[in-house]
């Protein structure tokens, strides 16, 4: 259970660290972090009390944080965004793992 409130917290700073780092609000990472960042959070709350699959969901969205890292197009040339979104997608990445695999099938 603990596993999805990390989730939680890291949707929530992945959407708060756009307005934080200075990220243009017109760029494809902004947008990226906001809807991924909206995504992961509500996905991480709703987790805490149903179905499982729910986390490997926020398994795939870590992965693709990762991935978008390295998009030169979305990550443009910010390179805090670039650190800030593999880190938390590594983290959302290993914390939803964890989450899905506490969770009994049923649940």
């Amino acid at each position: 259970m603990w596993a999805n409130w990390v989730n939680f917290v890291l949707g929530i700073w992945i959407v708060v660290a756009g307005f934080v780092l200075k990220t243009p609000p017109k760029t494809a990472n902004f947008w990226n972090d906001l809807i991924v960042g909206i995504i992961v959070a509500i996905l991480a709350y709703i987790a805490t009390t149903t179905k499982r699959a729910l986390c490997w969901i926020n398994v795939i969205l870590g992965i693709w944080l990762i991935i978008a890292a390295f998009i030169p197009s979305i990550v443009g040339t910010k390179s805090g965004n670039l650190w800030n979104d593999i880190i938390s997608g590594i983290i959302i990445l290993v914390v939803a793992i964890i989450a899905a695999l506490q969770k009994p099938k049923t649940a």
